[in-house]
């Protein structure tokens, strides 16, 4: 398939928009626009991309996925699940490892710590040492709920929702380049189209940003179960309908509750995260529901 732009233009009420699309020079592989999100995705050499959203779809975004993670509370800005080794901090649920112990699932906290620093924002101390999370259990975090270290971590995660929500897209921004080049030359055309048309609409946006934040890329080794990885690649691999608009979204949920529960069926049985399932699947419901 040869470069091509995929444009998004005449969005209705109901949020859904015609795509056209048209040949580019040879220095650039594919844009999107996305609803006013105006969403672009430069593909060419090096593939990058880049993506840019208006500050009120931005919050709109980060604000529905923080209620995914933890229902909108300041308090569950701070968490750490039960039979995990690993806090989970933000709007996100970032995950944040104690120091000296990593685990196979992308530690994404410090590259927020990292992204949040370059703008500026003022770090608590306990974010100053880049020594890892400072608690090393479930028990010992909750223990330290009420401490000043954990008070100044949860005053910090709550006056930078906005820019958790810059940082949401950002992962985003870079996620097409590190597929494509997971997913092989033979793969391109077919993860780039099907990524197109869910960010065809606001509602498919917002899937996309969420589900990369959740369950990640799909293109780390470690982030695999008995082969099979969960992440947004193989959500846009699994894809059966070649449609657009709420249909291309609801295609997209539909193989995100197929990849989520492959997931479950080849986890270690000692995680049980069949437990976690039903919350996945409600989530994911969310999606086409826009």
């Amino acid at each position: 398939m040869g470069p091509r732009a995929v444009e998004l233009l005449n969005l209705g009420a109901a949020g859904t928009a015609t795509l056209e699309k048209k040949p580019l020079t040879s220095s650039r592989r594919a844009s999107l626009t996305c609803s006013v999100l105006g969403v672009l995705v430069t593909l060419a050499g090096q593939s990058f991309a880049a993506i840019n959203l208006s500050p009120a779809e931005t919050r709109r975004i980060g604000n529905r996925i923080w209620q995914n993670e933890c229902g909108g509370t300041v308090a569950g800005l701070t968490s750490w699940n039960t039979g995990e080794n690993f806090a989970s901090l933000g709007i996100g649920h970032f995950i944040w490892y104690p120091k000296g112990l990593r685990g196979p699932f992308d530690e994404s906290f410090p590259k927020f710590v990292e992204f949040a620093g370059a703008r500026h924002a003022k770090l608590p101390a306990v974010l100053l040492a880049k020594d890892g999370c400072p608690w090393k259990s479930h028990a010992e975090f909750y223990q330290s709920a009420q401490s000043p270290a954990m008070k100044e971590l949860r005053a910090f995660l709550a006056r930078t929702i906005d820019l958790q929500a810059e940082f949401l897209v950002h992962r985003l921004r870079e996620a097409l380049p590190k597929m494509l080049a997971e997913g092989g030359a033979s793969n391109h055309a077919q993860v780039e189209e099907r990524f197109d048309r869910v960010a065809g609409t606001a509602a498919g946006c917002y899937a996309l940003v969420d589900y990369v934040n959740f369950k990640g890329e799909g293109v780390l080794a470690t982030e695999r179960y008995a082969g099979q990885g969960w992440g947004l690649l193989q959500v846009l691999e699994r894809m059966t309908q070649e449609t657009t608009g709420r249909a291309a979204v609801r295609s997209f949920a539909e193989s995100a509750k197929i990849v989520l529960k492959n997931r479950v069926r080849n986890s270690p049985p000692e995680r049980n995260e069949a437990r976690w399932l039903p919350g996945w699947l409600k989530r994911v419901d969310t999606y086409a529901g826009g």
